[in-house]
């Protein structure tokens, strides 16, 4: 692919991918795994020798991922980590991050108010995933949405800010609840839902909790077509192809989410990133924003390495801000403020074929996790690195 073109790091760098293959969120974590040992592999035939990658599965269990990162950090000397799902682990893992002067590449969506100069933030925040879904949803569907969440900060925040615009919409929250991440007891929610009969139903669930609420959301559909996915759809910001086979055929067809990244996308820098997949993995192989997004991230990682000449995280920062760089997500450009990516807006509805069609995308909106309404949609002039 010959994307190191400038810069002259010779030596070895340790990364740290710190994803949860098993456990309540494994499929998201086994995709993240997945994506970032592919770029691992494709810079290892480019590169021999750059990345000597350390790999830890926490299991879903926040003292592991302590752990793991203090293992990475300290007794293996790693600087990078690319990894974690949650924003629960996320923030256990930042102050260990912080002590050792190293770099988190978090690349899932999050609930944004957060910039921190040892996190590089590759995932969406919410004036790139929730903000334009909103936009989409409240001329199409109404302005009366019942709100689900899982039951730490992702659920919580997302949810408040979904209360604010659909105040300043004029809207009203017809009912707002929460569950552990791995209870699955959702019919008493569902019942609500029934009664209060919503515009449509932000699913802001983790894991086995959002499967099963959306099976029982396609079964109240069977008995009421009030609730079929064309009249009152249940829309995400985290449902990710990896996680369509644990839901079960059918059971989420005509639901949406929203997404930096689709397999569907028809882009050439797409297409030839399938082909790649498809020799590695099967044909078969779903390509997911976690997949992708953990690809895109350790490549960029490398990218900003030898650009920089060291793995020194300040100086890979300044190298990351200095100018796009291509990716399987298009060009990303870190922010030198925030070091949030600018990234696309991609709606996605769920076919009978157990993927995503993409119905609507947006070209590469800057972040701005705090919503000060400052950062616009990034231009089409931006330097790319060829």
């Amino acid at each position: 692919m010959g994307i190191f073109v400038f810069g002259g790091f010779m030596g070895t760098t340790k990364i740290g991918i710190l994803y949860s293959t098993t456990g309540p969120y494994g499929a998201m974590g086994r995709d993240g795994r997945d994506g970032a040992e592919f770029a691992i592999e494709e810079l290892a035939a480019e590169h021999p020798g750059l990345i000597e990658p350390v790999f830890i599965d926490p299991g879903a269990n926040i003292p592991e991922y302590l752990e793991g990162a203090r293992a990475m950090l300290r007794d293996h000397g790693c600087r990078h980590i690319v990894g974690t799902i949650t924003s629960l682990a996320r923030k256990e893992v930042l102050p260990l991050v912080e002590k050792h002067d190293g770099l988190l590449w978090y690349m899932c969506p999050y609930e944004g108010f957060e910039a921190n100069d040892n996190v590089i933030y590759t995932g969406a925040c919410p004036n790139q995933h929730l903000l334009p879904l909103f936009e989409y949803l409240i001329p199409r569907y109404g302005n009366r949405p019942y709100l689900v969440g899982a039951n730490y900060v992702w659920g919580w925040e997302m949810n408040r800010l979904a209360r604010e615009l659909i105040g300043q919409a004029g809207g009203e929250v017809l009912g707002e609840r929460y569950l552990p991440l791995e209870e699955t007891a959702v019919e008493r929610i569902v019942a609500d839902i029934e009664q209060r009969r919503p515009s449509f139903i932000l699913n802001n669930l983790i894991g086995p909790s959002s499967y099963a609420f959306l099976a029982a959301i396609k079964a109240l559909g069977n008995r009421d077509p009030a609730f079929c996915p064309e009249k009152c759809p249940v829309v995400s910001c985290d449902l990710t192809e990896c996680e369509l086979p644990d839901i079960g055929p059918g059971v989420a067809e005509g639901q949406l989410s929203a997404a930096a990244y689709f397999d569907g996308l028809t882009t050439p820098e797409n297409l030839a990133f399938k082909a790649r997949v498809a020799s590695r993995f099967g044909p078969g192989r779903r390509i997911s924003s976690i997949f992708a997004s953990a690809y895109a991230s350790v490549k960029l990682c490398a990218e900003a390495i030898v650009i920089a000449g060291t793995d020194e995280p300040l100086a890979v920062r300044r190298a990351l801000s200095a100018t796009a760089h291509p990716s399987v997500l298009g060009p990303i450009l870190i922010d030198e403020d925030t070091h949030h990516a600018a990234l696309p807006f991609h709606l996605g509805r769920i076919n009978a074929e157990g993927r995503f069609d993409v119905i609507q995308s947006q070209s590469a909106i800057a972040a701005d996790p705090y919503l000060t309404g400052r950062k616009l949609r990034v231009p089409p002039q931006l330097r790319i690195v060829s």
